[in-house]
C-alpha cells in the first residue's frame, strides 16, 4: 500500500504557509525593517518543515512552528551580523509573545494587526500600481517572483530588479509601516481595493492565473477579517465571490469561453453565491465595489438569461457612471441599457462612450456594438463587427469566442 504521509505533511505545510507566510514576513518586517531577511526566514522554515514533518510528524499548530523556526533564523543571521542589539531585544520579546509551537492556540492578535500594516505598505500610492500588485503578489501571497513575471510580461530578473527597487524606495523614503487612521485610512483604502481588484482580474481574465484570483479573494477575506466596518471591502469580497463562481462553468471541453447565456448554471458555485449575498445584505451605503456586486448579484440569482433583471443592473449603472465614469463603466451601461431598454438606446449610449475616443477601436466596444446591432436585427453587418472585435482581441479565446460568434450569426 502506498504511504500517503509525505503527501499529507506537504499538503499541511502548503495549507499552513498560505495562512501564517504573510504573519511571519509582516512580523519579521516590523522587528528587522528588512524585508529580504524576513522573506527569506519564511521560506526557510518552509522548506524545513517539509523535510521534517513527513518523518516527525504535523505539529499541532503548524502555524505556530513556522514563526518560531523563521524568527530563530532571523536572529541567528542578525546575530551574525552584528546588527544593533535592539532589533534582537525586539525578536526576542516577539519570542515571548509567540505561541509555543506545540500548543493548539493561534498565533497572536499583535501578528494579525501586521498582516494589515503590510497590505497597506505595499500598496503604498509613492510607489506605481505595477509595483505595488507584485509587491503584494510577492510579500504577502509569497508568490515567486518567476511567476510574477510572467503574468506582468516582464523577464524574472526585470521583475526582481523592480520587487527589489519597490523595497529599496519604501525603506529610502521612509515609508511608514503602519495602518493610516482617520481620513487617511478613506484615502488610501481605495488604492488597496484597486490592487486588490486588478490582482483578481489577473487571475479572472480569459488567459489569467486561477491561483491569482482565488489570492485576491483570500486577501479580500483578510481585509473583512480585519476592517469588518468597511463597506467596500465587504462589497469588494462580494463581487470577487459572485464573479469566481462561474470559474468552472466560464469555458467549454474544448476550452472556449462561454457568455452567460450559454454558461450551464448548476455549475456555478452556490455556496459561494449565497455568501456574496449575505456579505451584500449586511453592506450598507453603495460605493463602486458594492455597485457592481449588486449587478453580478443580478446575473447570478436569475434563473436563466432571459430572466436577468436588466432595468436594475440599469440603474446600478447609471448610479456607478455618477460615481467612476470610466471608459468601461460606460461601456458597460451601454450593454445595460440595450438589454434593459433596447438596442437603440444601448447604441446611443455607447456612441457618447466612443466620443472620448479611448473606446474608439477597443474589442469590447466593437463586440457590443456588434450584439446589440444583432439583436437589431442586421445580422450580417452584426458579424462584420464580431470578426473586426476578433482581430483586435487581447487573448486568443476572447478571439474564438468572438469569431464563433460572427458565425453564429
Amino acid at each position: 500500500m502506498t504511504d500517503r504521509r509525505p503527501a499529507a505533511a506537504a499538503s499541511a505545510a502548503a495549507a499552513a504557509c498560505s495562512d501564517a507566510y504573510p504573519r511571519i514576513v509582516a512580523a519579521l518586517i516590523r522587528v528587522t525593517g528588512e524585508w529580504t531577511l524576513a522573506e527569506d526566514c519564511a521560506q526557510e522554515a518552509l522548506a524545513l518543515a517539509l523535510q521534517r514533518w513527513p518523518e516527525q510528524g504535523v505539529p499541532a499548530n503548524p502555524g505556530g512552528w513556522l514563526m518560531t523556526v523563521a524568527r530563530n533564523r532571523a536572529i541567528d543571521v542578525l546575530r551574525r551580523a552584528s546588527v544593533e542589539r535592539r532589533k534582537l531585544r525586539e525578536l526576542a520579546v516577539l519570542a515571548l509573545t509567540d505561541p509555543d509551537p506545540a500548543s493548539a492556540q493561534p498565533v497572536q492578535e499583535e501578528v494579525v494587526d501586521d498582516r494589515l500594516r503590510l497590505i497597506f505598505t505595499c500598496c503604498h500610492p509613492a510607489l506605481t500600481l505595477e509595483a505595488r500588485v507584485a509587491l503584494t503578489l510577492r510579500t504577502i501571497c509569497g508568490v515567486p517572483a518567476a511567476d510574477i513575471a510572467r503574468v506582468l510580461l516582464v523577464s524574472e530578473s526585470t521583475m526582481t530588479r523592480r520587487l527589489t527597487r519597490a523595497k529599496s524606495k519604501i525603506a529610502d523614503a521612509g515609508i511608514p509601516y503602519r495602518v493610516p487612521s482617520g481620513p487617511a485610512l478613506a484615502e488610501r483604502l481605495p488604492g488597496v481595493l484597486a490592487v486588490l481588484y486588478l490582482l483578481f482580474t489577473r487571475g479572472y481574465n480569459a488567459d489569467g492565473r486561477p491561483a491569482f484570483a482565488e489570492e485576491a479573494i483570500r486577501l479580500a477575506r483578510l481585509l473583512k477579517q480585519l476592517m469588518p466596518e468597511q463597506n467596500e471591502v465587504s462589497g469588494l469580497l462580494a463581487l470577487f465571490l459572485f464573479q469566481h463562481s462561474r470559474r468552472d462553468a466560464r469555458q467549454d471541453a474544448e476550452g472556449n469561453l462561454l457568455s452567460l447565456d450559454r454558461q450551464d448554471r448548476s455549475r456555478w458555485d452556490h455556496a459561494a453565491i449565497a455568501e456574496a449575498l449575505d456579505l451584500l445584505a449586511a453592506t450598507g451605503r453603495n460605493g463602486p465595489y458594492a455597485l457592481q456586486a449588486r449587478i453580478a448579484a443580478c446575473h447570478a440569482t436569475a434563473a436563466s438569461a432571459d430572466a436577468t433583471d436588466w432595468r436594475t443592473i440599469a440603474r446600478c449603472y447609471d448610479e456607478l457612471a455618477r460615481l467612476q465614469p470610466t471608459p468601461v463603466v460606460q461601456l458597460n451601461r451601454a450593454v445595460a441599457h440595450g438589454y434593459a431598454h433596447g438596442p437603440s438606446a444601448g447604441l446611443a449610449l455607447l456612441a457618447q462612450a466612443r466620443a472620448g475616443g479611448s473606446l474608439a477601436d477597443h474589442p469590447h466596444a466593437l463586440a457590443v456594438q456588434a450584439d446589440l446591432t444583432a439583436r437589431q436585427g442586421e445580422h450580417d453587418r452584426a458579424a462584420v463587427l464580431f470578426r473586426q472585435a476578433a482581430a483586435l482581441a487581447h487573448s486568443e479565446p476572447e478571439r474564438r469566442a468572438l469569431l464563433d460568434r460572427a458565425d453564429r450569426g
